[in-house]
């Protein structure tokens, strides 16, 4: 059985204080992210679906996906949304060495930068481990080279294909609040719950007067 936490555990949140787990302010702002694309036709119908409420969102990307789907990856930027780094190849940093780690995020964000240029000049600052699994040597050199590593407050769970789609949904509606982080994937692991939570999510989340930032 797969244990992870729905809402990020306040004492997780402390001792891991160098992290970004949500981001507080008075605005009723929240912050949509998505991991693990650029996907065809799937980040694609993401886009739509944030552009119906005007919402802006960030999209933590894998680096041989980019390389793959320039066109899309250049759309997410183009559209107004923020990206960040994912690694080159989704790796497990628990289980991978700091020089390996290190040197795969840097593979990333060589094709962030061979492509970003074109529409922004400013380099990508934004970095979500693979899994949330990172260890404290591979963070601290991150750190030191300018990253924020941002996690998140609310799981979404779209990954899991043991739970409903209306679990999934609920996972997000039930546990927000101002400044939360929300986790999806637009992945074609995740997309039959993605397809069912995310129109619905922000059609009630939008009602409730929840406002859609791109991390920055």
């Amino acid at each position: 059985m797969k244990f992870y936490w729905i809402k990020t555990n306040s004492f997780i949140k402390k001792i891991f204080s160098n992290y970004t787990w949500n981001i507080s302010n008075t605005e009723n702002k929240i912050y949509l992210t998505f991991d693990d694309g650029p996907t065809p036709k799937i980040t694609e119908w993401v886009l739509e679906e944030l552009k119906k409420h005007k919402a802006k969102a960030t999209f933590f990307c894998i680096g041989k996906n980019i390389r793959n789907h320039k066109d899309i990856f250049l759309k997410i930027i183009s559209e107004g949304h923020s990206i960040g780094n994912h690694t080159y190849n989704h790796l497990n940093g628990w289980v991978t060495s700091t020089e390996e780690y290190l040197s795969n995020i840097e593979l990333c964000n060589s094709e962030i930068k061979n492509l970003k240029p074109k529409i922004l000049n400013q380099k990508s600052s934004l970095f979500r481990p693979p899994y949330g699994k990172i260890k404290k040597s591979q963070s601290k050199k991150l750190r030191q080279l300018g990253y924020k590593i941002i996690m998140w407050d609310v799981l979404s769970a779209d990954f899991d294909r043991t739970i409903t789609s209306e679990k999934c949904l609920d996972n997000v509606v039930q546990n927000i609040k101002s400044g939360s982080v929300i986790v999806f994937h637009d992945s074609i692991k995740a997309y039959k719950n993605l397809e069912h939570t995310l129109p619905r999510a922000l059609q009630i989340l939008t009602e409730r007067g929840f406002k859609f930032e791109a991390i920055q």
